[in-house]
Protein backbone atom coordinates (compact mmCIF):
# COMPACT_ATOMS: atom_id res chain seq x y z
CA UNK A 1 0.00 0.00 0.00
CA UNK A 2 1.00 3.64 -0.47
CA UNK A 3 3.18 4.99 2.36
CA UNK A 4 2.39 8.51 1.69
CA UNK A 5 1.70 10.93 4.88
CA UNK A 6 -2.40 10.84 4.99
CA UNK A 7 -2.23 14.61 5.39
CA UNK A 8 -0.35 15.47 1.95
CA UNK A 9 -2.69 12.73 0.20
CA UNK A 10 -5.32 14.61 1.25
CA UNK A 11 -3.79 17.82 -0.42
CA UNK A 12 -2.74 15.83 -3.04
CA UNK A 13 -5.94 14.28 -4.67
CA UNK A 14 -8.00 17.54 -3.42
CA UNK A 15 -5.78 19.65 -6.02
CA UNK A 16 -5.83 16.80 -8.96
CA UNK A 17 -9.48 16.78 -8.81
CA UNK A 18 -9.69 20.81 -8.93
CA UNK A 19 -7.69 20.60 -11.74
CA UNK A 20 -9.75 18.60 -13.71
CA UNK A 21 -13.10 19.46 -12.53
CA UNK A 22 -14.27 20.78 -15.52
CA UNK A 23 -12.98 18.17 -17.98
CA UNK A 24 -13.86 15.13 -15.61
CA UNK A 25 -17.61 13.88 -16.45
CA UNK A 26 -16.36 13.40 -20.32
CA UNK A 27 -13.00 12.41 -19.48
CA UNK A 28 -15.06 9.18 -17.43
CA UNK A 29 -17.62 8.88 -20.52
CA UNK A 30 -14.71 8.87 -22.94
CA UNK A 31 -12.34 6.58 -20.76
CA UNK A 32 -14.43 4.14 -20.04
CA UNK A 33 -16.62 3.93 -23.50
CA UNK A 34 -19.73 5.13 -21.23
CA UNK A 35 -19.82 1.85 -19.25
CA UNK A 36 -19.21 4.16 -15.90
CA UNK A 37 -23.18 4.72 -16.67
CA UNK A 38 -24.10 0.93 -16.31
CA UNK A 39 -21.94 0.60 -12.98
CA UNK A 40 -23.96 3.72 -11.12
CA UNK A 41 -27.09 2.28 -12.60
CA UNK A 42 -26.12 -0.79 -10.55
CA UNK A 43 -25.23 0.59 -7.57
CA UNK A 44 -28.19 2.84 -7.22
CA UNK A 45 -30.46 -0.07 -8.26
CA UNK A 46 -29.35 -1.77 -4.93
CA UNK A 47 -30.89 0.45 -2.77
CA UNK A 48 -34.23 0.21 -4.21
CA UNK A 49 -35.36 -0.50 -0.71
CA UNK A 50 -35.30 2.46 0.17
CA UNK A 51 -37.19 4.64 -1.97
CA UNK A 52 -38.06 7.48 -0.23
CA UNK A 53 -35.77 7.85 2.59
CA UNK A 54 -32.48 9.88 2.59
CA UNK A 55 -28.86 8.59 1.09
CA UNK A 56 -25.77 10.29 1.49
CA UNK A 57 -23.66 9.80 -1.73
CA UNK A 58 -20.15 10.58 -0.55
CA UNK A 59 -17.34 11.47 -2.44
CA UNK A 60 -19.96 12.77 -5.03
CA UNK A 61 -17.84 14.55 -7.26
CA UNK A 62 -19.51 16.41 -10.11
CA UNK A 63 -23.16 14.54 -8.77
CA UNK A 64 -23.11 11.54 -11.57
CA UNK A 65 -24.38 9.20 -8.68
CA UNK A 66 -26.56 11.50 -6.82
CA UNK A 67 -28.85 12.41 -10.15
CA UNK A 68 -28.85 8.72 -10.80
CA UNK A 69 -29.76 7.94 -6.91
CA UNK A 70 -32.18 11.07 -7.77
CA UNK A 71 -33.71 9.23 -10.99
CA UNK A 72 -34.37 6.01 -9.82
CA UNK A 73 -36.51 7.45 -6.62
CA UNK A 74 -38.45 10.45 -7.13
CA UNK A 75 -39.43 11.08 -3.09
CA UNK A 76 -35.39 10.51 -2.36
CA UNK A 77 -33.20 13.02 -0.71
CA UNK A 78 -29.64 12.78 -1.83
CA UNK A 79 -27.02 14.28 0.52
CA UNK A 80 -24.06 15.06 -2.02
CA UNK A 81 -20.57 15.35 0.09
CA UNK A 82 -16.99 16.05 -1.34
CA UNK A 83 -13.96 17.86 0.03
CA UNK A 84 -13.49 19.19 -3.60
CA UNK A 85 -16.02 22.45 -3.91
CA UNK A 86 -14.73 22.72 -7.26
CA UNK A 87 -16.07 19.28 -8.21
CA UNK A 88 -19.67 20.32 -6.65
CA UNK A 89 -19.50 23.95 -8.18
CA UNK A 90 -18.98 22.11 -12.00
CA UNK A 91 -21.83 19.29 -10.33
CA UNK A 92 -24.41 21.96 -9.71
CA UNK A 93 -23.31 24.05 -12.86
CA UNK A 94 -23.73 21.39 -15.79
CA UNK A 95 -27.04 20.31 -14.20
CA UNK A 96 -28.77 24.00 -13.87
CA UNK A 97 -32.13 23.35 -14.39
CA UNK A 98 -32.27 19.46 -13.98
CA UNK A 99 -35.71 18.73 -12.36
CA UNK A 100 -33.68 15.92 -9.85
CA UNK A 101 -31.34 18.90 -8.28
CA UNK A 102 -33.79 20.11 -5.65
CA UNK A 103 -33.17 16.87 -4.35
CA UNK A 104 -29.76 16.93 -3.98
CA UNK A 105 -28.19 18.47 -1.06
CA UNK A 106 -24.39 19.58 -2.11
CA UNK A 107 -22.25 19.82 0.87
CA UNK A 108 -18.35 20.52 0.77
CA UNK A 109 -16.83 17.89 3.97
CA UNK A 110 -14.56 15.42 4.52
CA UNK A 111 -15.35 11.47 4.04
CA UNK A 112 -13.47 10.61 6.93
CA UNK A 113 -15.37 13.58 9.47
CA UNK A 114 -18.66 13.40 7.60
CA UNK A 115 -20.56 16.23 8.52
CA UNK A 116 -23.83 14.19 9.36
CA UNK A 117 -25.46 13.09 12.83
CA UNK A 118 -25.27 9.63 13.88
CA UNK A 119 -27.72 6.93 12.13
CA UNK A 120 -29.21 9.87 9.97
CA UNK A 121 -29.10 7.90 6.45
CA UNK A 122 -30.57 4.67 4.89
CA UNK A 123 -28.05 3.93 2.27
CA UNK A 124 -24.07 5.59 1.63
CA UNK A 125 -23.16 5.57 -1.90
CA UNK A 126 -19.16 5.89 -2.69
CA UNK A 127 -17.93 5.59 -6.30
CA UNK A 128 -14.43 5.78 -6.88
CA UNK A 129 -13.54 7.63 -4.05
CA UNK A 130 -12.47 4.98 -1.20
CA UNK A 131 -9.56 4.44 -2.96
CA UNK A 132 -8.74 8.15 -2.55
CA UNK A 133 -9.35 8.47 1.09
CA UNK A 134 -5.98 9.25 3.08
CA UNK A 135 -7.21 6.54 6.06
CA UNK A 136 -9.65 3.99 4.82
CA UNK A 137 -10.51 2.23 8.21
CA UNK A 138 -11.46 5.89 9.43
CA UNK A 139 -13.80 6.48 6.76
CA UNK A 140 -15.41 2.88 6.50
CA UNK A 141 -16.23 3.53 10.65
CA UNK A 142 -17.89 6.84 9.62
CA UNK A 143 -20.02 5.17 6.48
CA UNK A 144 -20.98 2.84 9.35
CA UNK A 145 -21.93 5.81 11.87
CA UNK A 146 -24.32 8.09 10.10
CA UNK A 147 -26.47 5.24 8.60
CA UNK A 148 -29.39 3.96 10.30
CA UNK A 149 -29.85 0.53 11.82
CA UNK A 150 -30.66 -2.06 8.79
CA UNK A 151 -29.40 0.40 6.65
CA UNK A 152 -26.76 -0.31 3.36
CA UNK A 153 -23.47 0.76 2.17
CA UNK A 154 -22.48 0.62 -1.84
CA UNK A 155 -19.00 1.07 -3.19
CA UNK A 156 -18.08 1.37 -6.19
CA UNK A 157 -14.27 1.35 -7.09
CA UNK A 158 -11.55 0.27 -9.42
CA UNK A 159 -10.01 -3.46 -9.10
CA UNK A 160 -7.87 -5.31 -11.04
CA UNK A 161 -8.93 -8.13 -13.27
CA UNK A 162 -7.57 -11.65 -12.78
CA UNK A 163 -8.55 -12.80 -16.33
CA UNK A 164 -5.39 -13.97 -17.58
CA UNK A 165 -6.18 -13.19 -21.28
CA UNK A 166 -7.64 -9.91 -20.37
CA UNK A 167 -5.51 -8.30 -17.89
CA UNK A 168 -2.65 -8.11 -20.00
CA UNK A 169 -4.87 -5.48 -22.46
CA UNK A 170 -6.06 -3.93 -19.29
CA UNK A 171 -2.93 -3.17 -17.91
CA UNK A 172 -2.00 -1.55 -21.53
CA UNK A 173 -4.74 0.82 -21.57
CA UNK A 174 -4.65 1.75 -17.96
CA UNK A 175 -0.81 2.14 -17.70
CA UNK A 176 -0.07 3.75 -21.40
CA UNK A 177 -2.95 4.76 -23.23
CA UNK A 178 -5.04 5.92 -20.41
CA UNK A 179 -2.67 8.53 -18.92
CA UNK A 180 -1.84 10.37 -22.68
CA UNK A 181 -5.28 10.76 -23.76
CA UNK A 182 -6.66 12.04 -20.59
CA UNK A 183 -3.61 14.65 -20.94
CA UNK A 184 -4.86 15.63 -23.85
CA UNK A 185 -8.04 16.59 -22.75
CA UNK A 186 -7.61 17.65 -19.93
CA UNK A 187 -3.99 19.37 -19.47
CA UNK A 188 -3.00 17.25 -16.79
CA UNK A 189 -1.69 13.90 -17.12
CA UNK A 190 -0.06 13.52 -13.69
CA UNK A 191 -3.74 13.08 -12.29
CA UNK A 192 -4.34 10.42 -14.61
CA UNK A 193 -1.17 8.21 -13.86
CA UNK A 194 -1.93 8.97 -10.28
CA UNK A 195 -5.35 7.12 -11.35
CA UNK A 196 -3.51 3.96 -12.70
CA UNK A 197 -0.82 4.41 -9.35
CA UNK A 198 -3.84 4.10 -6.83
CA UNK A 199 -5.19 1.13 -8.29
CA UNK A 200 -1.93 -1.06 -8.45
CA UNK A 201 -1.85 0.00 -4.83
CA UNK A 202 -5.36 -0.39 -3.83
CA UNK A 203 -6.79 -3.19 -1.72
CA UNK A 204 -7.87 -6.81 -2.92
CA UNK A 205 -11.52 -7.24 -2.92
CA UNK A 206 -11.65 -9.77 -0.09
CA UNK A 207 -9.11 -7.03 2.31
CA UNK A 208 -11.55 -4.18 1.84
CA UNK A 209 -14.39 -6.79 2.54
CA UNK A 210 -12.03 -7.51 5.92
CA UNK A 211 -12.04 -3.81 6.63
CA UNK A 212 -15.58 -3.51 5.99
CA UNK A 213 -16.80 -5.98 8.46
CA UNK A 214 -13.81 -5.00 10.98
CA UNK A 215 -15.69 -1.11 10.88
CA UNK A 216 -19.07 -3.15 12.08
CA UNK A 217 -20.67 -4.24 8.92
CA UNK A 218 -22.46 -7.07 8.71
CA UNK A 219 -23.89 -9.71 5.69
CA UNK A 220 -20.29 -8.16 3.61
CA UNK A 221 -20.21 -8.79 -0.27
CA UNK A 222 -18.90 -7.89 -3.32
CA UNK A 223 -19.24 -8.86 -6.91
CA UNK A 224 -16.62 -8.13 -10.32
CA UNK A 225 -18.24 -6.09 -12.95
CA UNK A 226 -17.32 -6.08 -16.62
CA UNK A 227 -14.73 -8.72 -16.26
CA UNK A 228 -13.49 -7.12 -12.70
CA UNK A 229 -12.45 -3.74 -14.03
CA UNK A 230 -14.74 -2.56 -11.26
CA UNK A 231 -16.13 -4.04 -8.03
CA UNK A 232 -19.24 -3.01 -6.01
CA UNK A 233 -18.91 -3.39 -2.17
CA UNK A 234 -22.34 -4.24 -0.44
CA UNK A 235 -22.56 -4.19 3.46
CA UNK A 236 -25.81 -3.88 6.27
CA UNK A 237 -25.23 -2.28 9.35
Amino acid sequence: MNNQNPDDKKRFVKSKFAAISRRYDLLNSVLSFQIDRYWRWVVARELREFPAGSVLDLCAGTLPLSLELARQAPERTVMAVDFCEEMLAVGRADRRGDRRLPRILPVCGDGEQIPLQDSSVWGVTVAFGVRNLARTDQGLREMQRVLKPGGKLLILEFSRPRNRLFKPFYNFYLNHILPRVAGLVSGDRDAYQYLASSIAAFYEPEELAGMMQAAGFARVSHRPLTFGIVTVYIGVK
